[in-house]
C-alpha cells in the first residue's frame, strides 16, 4: 500500500465488526436520558409550561424550562445558533426548544415529554415568498460583486438567454441523528458528540459556560454522516451540557428522525436568475447571477450559489448579487457541495438553454469559453487539467457520437445531458503530532473525526510515504481534542489541510532521525534509526497555516487560484406516458491535483453523483405555508436514492491527476464534494434532450413532464 494504489478503510475492521463507538454509544456512570420538548407551532409567544404530569411520571427525574437553566453565556462566532436554548418567550420555530425531560430511561423520558403540556400564543409565520429581501453581512464570499460592464455586454450580445431556477428546502437525513453526551467533572466539561468539527463544539461551550477551552474535552472519533448537519452547534449540545449541570449527572440526548427536521438545520430554499449574453460563435460577453436563500428569523445562513458564476468561465464581463429571506424555520446550514452545488444547478442548465439558443454543441460552448485564469481576478490557476477532463470524459462517454446512438429503448425515450463540476478549494490549518517508538512504529495523532470519508486512510499513507515506511507500521489516533487542534471536516479540506499537517509532522520526525544516518528522502528501516538513536520515542510536530487566513478558499492570500474541476455526462430515459425519469449511465472525471487513495476518493465521487440524483429528481422537504411545519418528518414519506435507482456499473468516474504545489503539501486539492456539482444540471439537459422538456426546478417529477408534454 502507498499514495497512489487503491487501498482498504483503516477504520472498516472497527465499524463492520460494531465496535465504532459513536456519539450515542456512551454511556457514563449515572446516565440520564434527555428528551426535548418543542414548540407545537412555529411563531409566536411561549404563554405557559404544564409540567406536573411529566414530573410525577415514573422514571423522572427532572423537567427542566427556561426558569431551571443556568447562565449561558452569547455566542457570536461562525458555525453557531446564536439563540441560546430556553432562554427566550419568542418562538421562531416549530420544534424550538421549550422544556427538557431528564429520566432514567429513554422510554421513561419520552412518555413524561408527551405529558408536557405548552401553551403558545401563536402568530402566522413568515414563509417563503413574502418578498422582504435583505442583503447580508459576512460570509466567505462578497454578496455582491462585480466585474467589467455587464449591461454593455448583454447589449451587444447576438444571443441572450434569462431564465430562473428554483431548488426547494432538503434535509440532509444522515443514518446516525444527532446526539450528545454531557458529562461534568467538577468545573470541567466532557462531551461526546456527533459533529464535523471537535474543536468547535469546543470552543462554544468554553464560551456558553464561561470555561477556559482546556476545560472542554470534545470525544468524537467517529460520526455517522453529517453532510453539513453536524457542522454547527445545535440547541440540542448545549441543552445537554446545561441539563448535566443543572442535574448533577451526566445527559444524554439523541434526536429522533423526526426531529432531525425541527432540531438542526436543512439547506435553503433557494430561487435563481442567470442571464447569459454571447456572440454567435458562443464568446461569453455578459453573466449575471441573482440568488435568494430562505434563512432564519434571526441567525443567517448565506447558501451564495451565485458565487459560481465568478470562476467557471471567460468572461470579461460578470456581475453576482445575492440576498436572503427570512423565515420561521430553524437555521439553515450548509449542505454537501454549498455554493456551487445550487449555484451550478442554474448556471450550468442556462449555459445549456444558451448552447441550444446558439444552435451549438454544449461541450463546444463550454470549451470555447474555458477559462485559461481565474476570471475575476486574473491569477493563474494552481494546476487545472480541466480540458483534459473534458476530452477523456466526452471519449468515454460517447458524447461526439450521441446523435448515432439509439433513442428508443423500449418505453424510455434516451436522453444525453452534459455539465461543468467545480468547487472551492478550502484550505483550513490544522495541527498533527507524529511519535515514533522505540521499535519502529509511528503513531499520528490529530483531533479530526472520521465523518465516512476515510480520511484517516489519507492520513495513514501520507505518513508513511513521509516517514519511508510501510502503512502498516502506522496508527492513527483520531477525534479527541486532547489531540493537536485540527480544521473542521467539511468543505473539503481534509486531504489539503490535515493532510499536510500530518505530511509536516512526519517529516518534522525524520529530520530528526537525520542524525542517526536517516536519508532525507527514501525508505527508512525505523527500528533500526531508533536503536541507533537510543531513544524510546522521538516526536515531530506539523502545523498546516495556509496563507489567506484560518478560512482561506480559492487561493487568497496567495499568488494562485485554486479550484476542483470535472467534467460530466449523463444519459437518462424517459417514459413519456408515466413522466419517469430513469438514470442510465454516468461518465465522470475530475481534476483535483493528486490523489492519495484512489479507492475512497472513488466512493467520494459515486456518493456525490448518487446525492444528485437525488437531489434532481426526488429529494424535498416541504413545509406547510400556514403554519410553518415540514410535512414529512421520515424516511418514509421523504424520497431519497437507495441501490434500486441506481444501475450496477453504470457510474464510471475517474481522474486527470496532476501534483498541485501550490494548494498544500500533500499536492491533493478537494474531492469530496466535487462530484455534488453539476450533476443535478447535466440531468436536467439530459431530460430535454430525450423529450424536449425544460424543467427549471428540482426535483423534476413526473407531473412536470407530463404537464409539459401535454
Amino acid at each position: 500500500m502507498s499514495i497512489g494504489q487503491p487501498t482498504p478503510r483503516y477504520e472498516a475492521p472497527l465499524k463492520v465488526s460494531g465496535a465504532a463507538r459513536y456519539a450515542a454509544d456512551n454511556y457514563p456512570d449515572g446516565l440520564l436520558h434527555g428528551v426535548i420538548v418543542g414548540s407545537p407551532v412555529a411563531a409566536g409567544v411561549l404563554r405557559r409550561i404544564e409540567a406536573e404530569r411529566a414530573r410525577a411520571a415514573p422514571g423522572v427525574v427532572r423537567v427542566i424550562t427556561r426558569a431551571e437553566m443556568p447562565p449561558l453565556g452569547q455566542v457570536a462566532m461562525p458555525a453557531a445558533v446564536t439563540h441560546m436554548p430556553l432562554t427566550t418567550d419568542e418562538i421562531q420555530w416549530e420544534g424550538q426548544p421549550v422544556a427538557i425531560v431528564l429520566a432514567q430511561t429513554l422510554e421513561a423520558a419520552e412518555a413524561a415529554a408527551a405529558l408536557v403540556c405548552v401553551e403558545v400564543e401563536a402568530t402566522s409565520p413568515a414563509m417563503p415568498g413574502h418578498g422582504q429581501l435583505e442583503r447580508p453581512e459576512g460570509g466567505f464570499f462578497p454578496p455582491q460583486d462585480a466585474r467589467g460592464d455587464v449591461a454593455g455586454g448583454l447589449a451587444r450580445a447576438e444571443a441572450v438567454v434569462s431564465r430562473s431556477y428554483y431548488q426547494p428546502t432538503r434535509n440532509h437525513n444522515p443514518m446516525e441523528t444527532s446526539a450528545t453526551v454531557a458529562a461534568w467533572d467538577g468545573d470541567g466539561l466532557t462531551l461526546w458528540d456527533a459533529t464535523q468539527m471537535s474543536l468547535h463544539p469546543r470552543d462554544v461551550m468554553a464560551s456558553v459556560f464561561g470555561l477556559s477551552q482546556d476545560k472542554v474535552r470534545v470525544i468524537a472519533p467517529h460520526t455517522g454522516g453529517g453532510f453539513g448537519s453536524k457542522g454547527y452547534v445545535w440547541p440540542h449540545v448545549i441543552l445537554a451540557a446545561a441539563a448535566a449541570k443543572v442535574a448533577g449527572r451526566p445527559v444524554k440526548i439523541q434526536l429522533t428522525r423526526a426531529q432531525q427536521y425541527g432540531q438542526v438545520g436543512h439547506q435553503p430554499e433557494c430561487r435563481q436568475t442567470v442571464t447569459l449574453g454571447a456572440k454567435a460563435d458562443g464568446t461569453l460577453l455578459a453573466m449575471r447571477h441573482e440568488a435568494v436563500n430562505t434563512t432564519a428569523i434571526k441567525d443567517t445562513q448565506f447558501e451564495q450559489p451565485a458565487t459560481a458564476t465568478r470562476t467557471y468561465y471567460a468572461c470579461d464581463a460578470i456581475e453576482t448579487d445575492q440576498y436572503v429571506e427570512r423565515i420561521n424555520l430553524i437555521q439553515s446550514t450548509p449542505m454537501r457541495s454549498p455554493v456551487e452545488g445550487p449555484g451550478s444547478w442554474a448556471l450550468e442548465s442556462a449555459m445549456d438553454e444558451l448552447a441550444i439558443e446558439l444552435g451549438m454543441d454544449p461541450l463546444d460552448l463550454r470549451l470555447k469559453n474555458f477559462a485559461e485564469v481565474d476570471p475575476f481576478d486574473g491569477k493563474p490557476w494552481s494546476s487545472n487539467r480541466l480540458r483534459e477532463a473534458y476530452e477523456e470524459a466526452a471519449e468515454v462517454f460517447g458524447w461526439r457520437r450521441r446523435h448515432e446512438a439509439p433513442r428508443q429503448d423500449g418505453v424510455w425515450t434516451l436522453g444525453r445531458g452534459m455539465s461543468m463540476a467545480s468547487t472551492f478549494c478550502a484550505r483550513f490549518p490544522g495541527q498533527a503530532g507524529v511519535r515514533i517508538d522505540a521499535d519502529g512504529q509511528v503513531h499520528v495523532e490529530v483531533s479530526a473525526n472520521d465523518i465516512g470519508t476515510g480520511n484517516q486512510t489519507v492520513f495513514r499513507l501520507v505518513a508513511a510515504e513521509a516517514l519511508g515506511t510501510n502503512p502498516d507500521n502506522v496508527t492513527i489516533h483520531w477525534g479527541d481534542t486532547r489531540y493537536p487542534p485540527a480544521g473542521p471536516v467539511y468543505g473539503s479540506s481534509q486531504t489539503i489541510g490535515m493532510g499536510g499537517a500530518v505530511r509536516l509532522a512526519a517529516l518534522d520526525a525524520r529530520a530528526r532521525l537525520e542524525g542517526f544516518g536517516a536519508a532525507k528522502d527514501g525508505p527508512l528501516d525505523l527500528a533500526a534509526l531508533m536503536h541507533a538513536s537510543q531513544q524510546a520515542k522521538i516526536r515531530g510536530h506539523g502545523k498546516f497555516d495556509p496563507e489567506g487566513g484560518p478560512m482561506s478558499f480559492n487561493g487568497s492570500g496567495t499568488p494562485y487560484a485554486m479550484q476542483s474541476w470535472g467534467a460530466n455526462f449523463v444519459e437518462i430515459g424517459v417514459d413519456r406516458d408515466l413522466g419517469l425519469i430513469r438514470l442510465r449511465r454516468v461518465v465522470a472525471r475530475y481534476s483535483a491535483g493528486r490523489i492519495i487513495n484512489p479507492l475512497t476518493a472513488r466512493s467520494q465521487m459515486i456518493g456525490s453523483i448518487v446525492w444528485e440524483w437525488g437531489k434532481a429528481t426526488m429529494e424535498a422537504s416541504l413545509v406547510e405555508p400556514r403554519y410553518g411545519r415540514f410535512l414529512a418528518k421520515n424516511l418514509s414519506n421523504v424520497a431519497v436514492p437507495v441501490n434500486a435507482d441506481i444501475p450496477h456499473d453504470g457510474i464510471d468516474v475517474g481522474f486527470v491527476e496532476d501534483f498541485d504545489p501550490h494548494a498544500g503539501p500533500t499536492g491533493a486539492r478537494g474531492i469530496g464534494e466535487l462530484g455534488g456539482t453539476g450533476v443535478a444540471a447535466a440531468i436536467a439537459n439530459a431530460v430535454y434532450d430525450a423529450v424536449g422538456v425544460r424543467v427549471r426546478e428540482v426535483p423534476i417529477l413526473p407531473h412536470h413532464i407530463l404537464e409539459a408534454l401535454a
